[in-house]
């Protein structure tokens, strides 16, 4: 399960300095195209929807990818399928001084596939895992508890569901 393909992320400190993006109707266009199906929409497909050029739509996504508005392309994989039955959700918490360090950190974890830092205080670090087997379950629990972490709750996902975002659709011209 080790991965060292894992895209590098925006650090706290780059997040703070970088400026909002103005993004105008195009770019909602694009954006919402992209959240479809990046995979198999082509430039001159999402052109002909927000009515530009394919070169326009390729500027574009350019400049959202430039300004960290797009951050990335990542396939959304059915761990069940590959060899991975059980898809966990650790709800825990950890000291809000060290969180984001230890957010970073877990990752490091054998089975860790996602990591997400909540602003309250308590429960404030939810980890997503994959596994095999309950052994996998336990050796995965002691791993995070060694980073200081609280495990408060660790649950089976059956499913998730996901859709683009409406607000990036394109509004029909007046």
């Amino acid at each position: 399960m080790d991965d060292d393909s894992t895209p590098e992320r925006q650090t706290d400190d780059d997040a703070k300095t970088d400026a909002t993006v103005t993004v105008d109707e195009v770019d909602r266009g694009v954006l919402y195209a992209l959240q479809q199906d990046a995979r198999n929409v082509t430039i001159q497909e999402i052109a002909d929807e927000v009515a530009v050029s394919a070169s326009t739509v390729r500027n574009r996504i350019d400049k959202l990818e430039d300004a960290n508005v797009i951050d990335g392309y990542a396939p959304q994989i059915d761990y069940e399928r590959a060899g991975f039955p059980l898809k966990l959700l650790f709800v825990c918490t950890v000291d809000p001084d060290s969180r984001a360090t230890v957010a970073r950190e877990v990752l490091a974890v054998d089975g860790v596939i996602d990591v997400t830092e909540m602003v309250t205080g308590e429960r404030n670090l939810h980890v997503q895992a994959v596994a095999t087997t309950t052994t996998d379950l336990t050796r995965m629990t002691a791993a995070l508890n060694e980073y200081g972490i609280t495990i408060h709750s660790s649950e089976i996902i059956t499913n998730h569901y996901a859709q683009p975002w409406g607000h990036f659709e394109m509004t029909p011209s007046e």
